[in-house]
């Protein structure tokens, strides 16, 4: 199984238009930029996970023929938005060649999506609809969605469960997408390999408004699942750093009960670019000595997964 980290940013990108804030800042020093978050599965079939409103720029050069499904988890427009986008690859085939491309989610996902999107509804995309813990029907991969919890404005809410058969064993992969909790555990057959994770924060906010989850609590996560691999994704801004002159307004959150370095007492710093988010992340890991080392995903970055020893 391959991974394409399409985008990796939260629901505005970053660096966010306008925004002065020390983080944004940096980025642009950096030549640094995060698109918004969604992943190109390649197996046995090519899934598409989440399309928003980046797509366009994202598959550029990366895929050149439409994927065998899509796989939308919420109806917030940095995860669908970029569906018209995908209509490029219905202009260039043959009409008696081309096929709807079949697109799963809720009913409440669908819901949102066919008053934007109706107009793509059988003919780009063949509406079919997600039962969670329940295999998607209709494609050869084994795929199982599980409830999120994204808060009252993202109800139906889903991530997905990836299994592939290769002839060294069994690949699991756990996609969370967005979320601030779960009402239950995702059905896991055997070792998870590898789990991509929302890290909207380093720290857990005072005030969690947008319901998303910060690297503070994914650890919990990390704990229990224990997967062999760790992607952080959908990476922001929203918090606030020491010494930033520029106010931030609502982005401005302050941490709750920060991680704390176990030799000076002090929290671990908030990153201002990339390198910053991997050292800290690492440095959290090898403090509290969690046997996986995370990774922050980039934009563009593609990994591999394979069955190995499990820990």
């Amino acid at each position: 199984m391959e991974i394409t980290f399409l985008g990796t940013g939260a629901a505005w990108g970053l660096p966010e238009l306008g925004c002065q804030c020390l983080v944004c800042r940096t980025m642009r020093e950096r030549g640094e930029e995060r698109t918004r978050t969604c992943l190109l599965l390649r197996g046995k079939e090519t899934l598409l996970l989440d399309c928003g409103p980046d797509a366009r720029r994202q598959l550029l050069d990366r895929l050149g023929q439409p994927p065998d499904a899509i796989l939308l988890t919420h109806a917030h427009g940095d995860h669908f938005l970029g569906l018209d986008d995908l209509v490029a690859f219905r202009r260039i085939q043959d009409r008696e060649a081309w096929r709807p491309i079949p697109t799963y989610a809720t009913a409440e996902t669908w819901t949102r999506v066919e008053q934007v999107f109706g107009y793509l509804v059988g003919n780009l995309l063949e509406k079919r609809l997600v039962q969670v813990g329940h295999p998607l029907e209709g494609i050869d991969t084994r795929v199982i969605p599980f409830s999120t919890d994204h808060g009252p404005m993202a109800t139906g809410s889903v991530g997905y469960v990836v299994e592939e058969e290769t002839h060294r064993g069994k690949i699991l992969f756990l996609y969370t997408s967005d979320f601030k909790d779960l009402p239950q555990d995702p059905p896991l057959d055997g070792a998870l390999h590898c789990l991509v994770i929302q890290s909207h924060w380093l720290h857990e906010p005072e005030v969690n408004r947008p319901k998303h989850m910060s690297f503070q609590r994914a650890l919990g996560f990390v704990e229990r699942w224990r997967p062999q691999q760790v992607y952080l994704v959908h990476l922001s801004e929203e918090y606030a750093v020491e010494g930033d002159p520029h106010p931030r307004g609502l982005k401005g959150t302050p941490s709750k009960d920060p991680l704390r370095d176990p030799r000076t007492g002090s929290s671990y710093p908030n990153p201002l670019c990339h390198q910053d988010w991997q050292d800290v992340v690492t440095r959290i890991a090898q403090d509290l000595a969690i046997p996986q080392r995370p990774v922050v995903a980039h934009d563009g970055l593609t990994v591999r997964v394979n069955p190995s020893a499990y820990f």
